[in-house]
């Protein structure tokens, strides 16, 4: 007797249980990626990697798969290309775009603590990560049809600092775990491997641009991109903006779909160059904006140029373009 296997297979996978080996690596292996490894008085582990350790590219690429739940191959590589301006990419493939990038690396859960909370300073973070999709707090899973059931989990914060003991608790309460059964990883933007594990995200880039877009999630098959690697900027807004400009103005993605008239209308709607804040430095707009996201063009967060092929007919359409001069003005030597 042959059981009917389940028309979307990702819904069969835990990104948790394929991404506990990823998370164990950078823990067993921590001299090797330059982090450091700490343990709270109930067990949960903290990685840093780039608060005080200094983390790297190695670290920042391991974040990154980890981030994308198993589901994803990060590597660097080195282009010949002139363009645009760098020679160090960063590549990204997975088979599994939509619970790979939305699913589980989309930084979508809001983590704060108030500073009377905390008994100092206010805390705020964006999680990402595996972890997610155990607490299921967006919206979002509520369309993705997704929830993972893990005894393990792995979540990863892009901020400066360790969080307070009243953020851990929150984690492990709505993800249900014992606290030796979470790591979470910490990867400030401005370290090395908070770039790299931030550029990783060109593909996520795509995946939520599309969701934005109203098309049907289930359209897309296979995802691939790379966007030119910058080195960290010791101002975290300075930072923000080189890994955003990254993908607003470098980065390259190159999407599956079903059919012809989504691959056709991505091709054209996807690029950021159709924002009305495009053409600026990131770190100039979101200064004009006040430092407020919200304020800033939401179809500006997108990949500077995409191919999408169609199963359909086996045609693939081309839109935007890079913007290696915006680039070489920001990064270059002045």
């Amino acid at each position: 007797m042959t059981s009917t296997p389940s028309a979307d297979p990702s819904q069969r996978l835990s990104v948790n249980a394929l991404s506990e080996r990823l998370v164990a690596r950078l823990v067993d292996d921590a001299a090797r990626y330059a982090v450091a490894i700490t343990r709270t008085d109930a067990g949960t582990t903290l990685v840093d990697a780039g608060v005080a350790a200094p983390g790297g590219v190695e670290a920042g690429l391991l974040t990154a798969r980890i981030c994308m739940g198993g589901l994803g191959r990060v590597a660097r590589r080195m282009s010949a290309e002139a363009e645009p301006f760098l020679p160090s990419l960063i590549e990204v493939h997975t088979s599994m775009p939509v619970l790979a990038c939305l699913g589980s690396q989309y930084a979508g859960w809001s983590l704060s603590a108030t500073k009377e909370e905390t008994g100092g300073k206010k805390f705020f973070s964006l999680g990402s990560g595996p972890a997610r999709a155990l607490a299921v707090k967006e919206p979002l899973f509520d369309e993705l049809g997704y929830r993972d059931r893990h005894v393990r989990g792995a979540l990863v914060m892009e901020v400066d600092r360790l969080p307070p003991q009243v953020v851990i608790d929150k984690v492990l309460r709505d993800c249900a775990l014992a606290p030796e059964a979470l790591t979470i990883v910490v990867t400030p933007t401005h370290s090395v491997a908070g770039t790299v594990q931030v550029v990783a995200r060109v593909v996520e880039v795509a995946l939520h641009k599309t969701h934005v877009l109203g098309i049907d999630l289930a359209e897309v098959v296979e995802g691939s991109g790379t966007a030119p690697l910058p080195p960290p900027a010791p101002d975290a807004i300075q930072a923000m903006g080189r890994t955003n400009d990254a993908i607003l103005y470098g980065g390259r993605v190159h999407l599956t779909v079903k059919h012809d008239a989504v691959a056709e209308r991505l091709a054209a709607e996807l690029p950021s160059r159709n924002a009305r804040d495009y053409g600026r430095p990131f770190a100039e707009i979101f200064t004009a904006f006040n430092y407020d996201f919200y304020q800033i063009d939401a179809a500006l967060f997108a990949p500077a140029e995409v191919w999408v092929s169609s199963l359909e007919s086996g045609a693939t359409w081309h839109g935007g373009a890079i913007d290696a001069a915006l680039l070489r003005a920001q990064w270059g030597k002045p």
